[in-house]
């Protein structure tokens, strides 16, 4: 959906927000993806003011960097009312970017009909960038643009396959091997039932 006020997307400069990266970014939005709550670390984090987000489409701070198909993912997942965790480059209103990873739940009314969407995102590693999702979603993109999205599904849907994950599962792993990497000798598994994002954002 297309934002309902002129704004000129930013020009994009290949440099990285400054921000307090222990914080949690999180929003409300409507069943369109309409932004009606936007936390403080949201604004600081993205730059626009309160008043310029709400009302607008959470495609907002997309970056042009970010395949399509990976939305066309996320949206067909959270519409079947299930959590979602997923990767994401986004762009400020100064034209630089930050990555978060996201963690997706859903509200319904008392006809079973999803009303809202909260979203708490946290950011990733660098490691995990650079090593798996930027070379991952430059190959989604340069697909689409190449094929179209069609292709770039196709593409996506194989890679999981190979490694016999869901794009959940995916980044689960990616992140849970982090931890791992990083507390060698921390034994994880004990937790493993709350699984890592709810480690990872503190949801109990």
């Amino acid at each position: 959906m297309e934002s309902n006020q002129l704004f000129k997307q930013p020009t994009i400069i290949d440099k990285e927000v400054v921000w307090d990266k222990s914080r949690i970014i999180m929003s409300k939005t409507d069943h369109r993806g309409i932004i009606e709550y936007a936390n403080e670390v949201f604004v600081d984090v993205c730059g626009y003011e309160d008043y310029e987000l709400m009302g607008q489409p959470h495609s907002i701070i997309r970056h042009p960097d970010m395949p399509k198909v990976l939305f066309k993912v996320l949206w067909e997942n959270l519409k079947l009312g299930g959590n979602f965790h997923a990767v994401v480059k986004n762009l400020a209103k100064s034209g630089r970017y930050y990555w978060v990873v996201t963690d997706f739940e859903s509200t319904k009314n008392e006809d079973g009909e999803i009303t809202h969407y909260f979203g708490r995102r946290r950011a990733v590693p660098q490691e995990i960038i650079t090593n798996h999702i930027e070379p991952l979603y430059r190959k989604l993109l340069q697909i689409e643009k190449a094929s179209g999205v069609e292709y770039s599904e196709k593409y996506l849907i194989g890679f999981l396959e190979e490694k016999n994950r869901s794009y959940v599962e995916y980044i689960n792993d990616l992140f849970t091997e982090y931890e791992r990497s990083q507390k060698p000798d921390t034994p994880i598994a004990v937790e493993e039932e709350r699984g890592f994002f709810k480690r990872f954002f503190g949801i109990l």
